[in-house]
């Protein structure tokens, strides 16, 4: 088995920044930062030597969850930056690694981080406004991680095509690094909250 110790889901909004957010906007949120110093402070009890974290967004995408999960981390990162291929493609190249993780021949330590938002459409004041899909698909998600059913998250874009999101693929990409090295695991949801028509989601996997 590969020595995979950690692995999460993380929402990447700057406003979550002490840099960039406000104390009031921060305030908003706070169920979703205090999740992440949870997990940030998890991460550094598992001493990992490796961070393979994925985003569908360059910078933010990549800083933000690093920033509270990773802070100080002087190991090897690997980032994979998520494009427009369907969700399947992301969870096979997900498995590939995964398998490569098994078969190799030194067990690093690694930590999985994926990086991305639910639905930017909860809100009518949200950055798309209002669809019901945004909701629907958030739900669902949730639900859908906890019974670990991968086949239907890999449907959900066309379940819900109005969502909005952009965290589906980075997420099934973690989740084919998981099943392609064949780690038993179980999905916690750890914090979700929209108060600015985006929906955060914090999660770790247990191995």
């Amino acid at each position: 088995m590969p020595n995979i110790v950690f692995a999460a889901l993380s929402p990447h909004p700057p406003i979550i920044l002490p840099s960039v957010g406000s104390e009031e906007d921060r305030d908003q949120v706070k169920k979703t930062i205090k999740a992440l110093e949870g997990l940030g402070e998890l991460l550094k009890k598992e001493n990992p030597e490796e961070i393979i974290i994925s985003s569908p967004h360059p910078d933010w995408g990549f800083n933000v969850p690093l920033f509270f999960l990773a802070r100080g981390f002087k190991g090897e990162i690997k980032n994979y930056l998520i494009g427009s291929e369907s969700p399947d493609y992301y969870f096979l190249k997900g498995k590939e690694i995964g398998g490569e993780l098994l078969s190799a021949k030194i067990k690093k330590r690694i930590a999985l981080i994926a990086s991305g938002d639910l639905s930017h459409r909860l809100k009518e004041d949200g950055p798309y406004g209002f669809n019901s899909d945004g909701p629907k698909f958030d739900e669902k998600l949730r639900e859908l991680l906890k019974k670990k059913d991968i086949e239907t998250i890999l449907k959900l874009e066309e379940m819900y095509p109005e969502a909005a999101e952009c965290g589906l693929r980075s997420f099934v990409f973690l989740l084919g690094i998981l099943e392609g090295s064949k780690i038993k695991y179980n999905a916690e949801i750890l914090s979700y909250e929209g108060p600015f028509g985006v929906g955060y989601l914090v999660a770790k996997f247990n191995f």
